[in-house]
């Protein structure tokens, strides 16, 4: 299994491979073919940042039945697709900035996310895990009340910072049987296993593809389980993926944040 990183290395965004302690910086990027540079550096105490920013999130709801169950839902014959903007995009320790003007009813969504490695359209089952590139541990944060009260999903899972990706890529993971787990303030919130899939991955590339062409550096939210609750200002959410690592993020108030000079949390 190779874990690929991204953080701030200088002035730019650099990728790099971790190896135990180290990580190896590599360029360009694990979307083409990439080398080493020869400089490693310590991993404790590098800024991660989120592992891509896609061109596009593709979503499905309702994947897992104690989920839609626990929604009050069923669980659609086909997956339920929606999107993410690319702007939703946050890393590992970056503040999930609610909009607490607009809405009072925010809730963390633990997700096994798929990235792309290579362009994916239109193809079958059997051929769509050739276009994985490996897969990430991702935060579906939701407005419920938009949820309920719009038809469309575009502003309750769309504010800026409701994507947190990280805190790796991990290739050559099984995505039919991992751990998918969140915390809050390390209170266990959610605790399932992606063998509770309704659609699996090969199922949701190849639907997807269908619809819409993926692209290197795609990213497809797979699904959450039971147990999914309300966040506040001053949390802090830990999602974790087996194999993948844990991804944390405090939970700030976006109108407080905005009102500092700095505009930071």
């Amino acid at each position: 299994m190779t874990r690929f990183v991204r953080f701030q290395h200088g002035p730019t965004p650099v990728y790099g491979v971790v190896e135990g302690e180290e990580v190896a910086v590599i360029e360009p990027h694990p979307f083409s073919t990439y080398r080493p540079t020869g400089e490693r550096v310590p991993l404790k105490g590098l800024r991660l940042l989120a592992p891509v920013i896609p061109s596009k999130l593709v979503c499905v709801g309702k994947n897992y039945l104690d989920h839609a169950a626990e929604m009050d839902s069923e669980v659609p014959d086909s997956p339920l697709l929606f999107l993410k903007p690319s702007s939703s995009v946050i890393g590992p320790d970056e503040a999930i900035r609610l909009p607490t003007d607009l809405t009072n009813e925010v809730h963390h969504e633990a997700e096994l996310a798929v990235v792309i490695g290579a362009l994916l359209q239109r193809v079958d089952e059997d051929t769509a895990m050739a276009g994985v590139l490996g897969y990430t541990a991702a935060n579906d944060v939701s407005a419920r009340d938009f949820q309920r009260s719009e038809n469309q999903w575009f502003r309750a899972k769309g504010f800026d910072t409701f994507c947190p990706l990280g805190p790796a890529i991990a290739t050559d993971l099984d995505p039919g049987n991992l751990s998918v787990r969140s915390f809050v303030d390390g209170e266990l919130r959610q605790d399932g296993t992606t063998a509770d899939l309704v659609f699996g991955v090969p199922r949701l590339l190849s639907e997807i593809s269908h619809v819409v062409t993926l692209l290197p550096g795609d990213v497809v939210l797979t699904g959450t389980p039971a147990g999914v609750g309300e966040i506040a200002p001053g949390q802090r959410v830990r999602v974790e993926v087996e194999g993948i690592g844990a991804l944390e993020n405090p939970v700030v108030d976006r109108q407080r944040v905005d009102d500092r000079p700095d505009g930071r949390g």
